[in-house]
């Protein structure tokens, strides 16, 4: 079967693609009732987005989602959007906007192939298992195609895989390294097995703040699925509310988001919340994928030592551990991650500049950060938390 032989349509709703069509191609390891690897790349998580207006009109996220047809079938997706803002990606292009913009161009619109507000690693070309190299070689090509058509001046892939980066870069886009700090699970039966690897001195610092979380003056939860409830959503929506306030301006999620999630979504998720005299003053809302736990969000009314720490990370790890998940994804940025157990991770993005002055411009920055990124992710995994004998195992 040829490229020329692939259709390619724009779809500007969910609504109008079956459930069942998408995550075919989206997570087809759940056909037969199993979880999906990537939770965030499900028909039900982005229409959750698109029905909450979280996305859409007035957010800067304009749903564009394209689909790759061959002999009637479906061969693929791509959860693309045009926006008209740099927010609410994780890799950030905002100083290319400005310069592109100094010398006289239009940076925005923009496509972007991406799941809005989630900088989590997952394919971002969703083929069918059967056409998975003719599904991304389409869709890549298709998306280049829409942008040049519409005179846009960029096409961005936001935390793609290590192998759609590569096809990517074959076919003539910039790949761009970025790093985050990710759990990786060594088989650990339990916590106590995980501190035992670390240093003594990193050891003795968890088991401190662990303890110093813990007197707060209350009890952690870890609520998913039926254990869910709505008064849960109302007291993380509040947090939720005062994390977005100071780190965005404007929180990315609606409420509605989460009373959507809940009904739609409530096994792909674990919340930990902390309960002090009757009320909840502190959570951080993970989603679970086949192979990792996503932490994603976080907030608080009351301020206690460590409590972040506990809720956000040390928990999530536990969660991992009793689950058998090889990883913890503690979402962007970070680097206090790195006592706490997290390392140095690089991610992947792609990236295609319709203007070849601009374009040069921007694959020699790229190409200086990689090489800034790599020995950084070098150093920082020396520094690292584990016993050195630990650190040379694992390279």
């Amino acid at each position: 079967m040829s490229e020329q032989e692939i259709e390619l349509r724009v779809v500007p709703s969910l609504s109008q693609i079956p459930e069942a069509e998408w995550d075919a191609c989206a997570c087809p390891e759940a056909a037969q009732g199993g979880r999906p690897n990537d939770p965030f790349t499900t028909h039900r998580f982005l229409k959750a987005l698109e029905d909450s207006n979280s996305v859409g009109a007035g957010t800067g996220w304009q749903p564009q989602y394209l689909q790759a047809v061959a002999d009637g079938q479906t061969i693929g997706f791509a959860p693309m959007y045009a926006k008209n803002h740099s927010q609410g990606e994780y890799i950030f292009d905002h100083n290319w906007a400005h310069a592109f913009e100094r010398a006289g161009g239009r940076y925005y619109p923009k496509l972007q192939i991406a799941v809005p507000h989630t900088p989590a690693t997952g394919r971002r070309f969703l083929t069918h298992p059967d056409f998975r190299e003719l599904g991304m070689r389409g869709l890549i090509s298709g998306a280049v195609q829409l942008a040049e058509n519409n005179n846009l001046s960029s096409l961005h892939v936001t935390f793609c895989t290590e192998e759609e980066r590569d096809f990517g870069a074959d076919l003539g886009l910039m790949p761009r390294a970025t790093q985050q700090f990710h759990w990786l699970n060594d088989g650990y039966a339990t916590f106590d097995d995980f501190l035992a690897t670390l240093s003594s001195r990193k050891r003795k610092n968890i088991r401190k703040e662990r303890k110093q979380a813990q007197a707060f003056g209350g009890t952690i939860h870890v609520l998913t699925g039926d254990d869910l409830w709505p008064e849960h959503w109302d007291a993380f929506w509040h947090f939720y509310q005062d994390t977005g306030a100071r780190k965005w301006g404007t929180p990315y999620l609606t409420r509605r988001f989460f009373d959507i999630a809940h009904e739609t979504m409530a096994d792909d998720m674990a919340l930990v919340l902390a309960e002090r005299d009757g009320r909840y003053v502190a959570g951080a809302l993970n989603f679970i994928g086949a192979q990792a736990l996503y932490g994603r969000y976080w907030g608080c009314t009351e301020h206690h030592p460590c409590l972040h720490f506990e809720l956000c990370y040390y928990q999530a790890i536990d969660i991992a551990i009793q689950h058998g998940l090889q990883r913890v994804e503690a979402g962007a940025q970070g680097e206090h991650k790195l006592a706490r157990g997290y390392l140095p991770t690089q991610t992947h993005s792609l990236h295609w500049i319709g203007d070849p002055g601009f374009a040069a411009a921007v694959a020699r920055y790229l190409e200086a950060e990689r090489e800034a990124v790599e020995e950084e992710i070098e150093i920082l995994t020396d520094y690292g938390p584990f016993k050195k004998v630990q650190i040379e195992e694992q390279e």
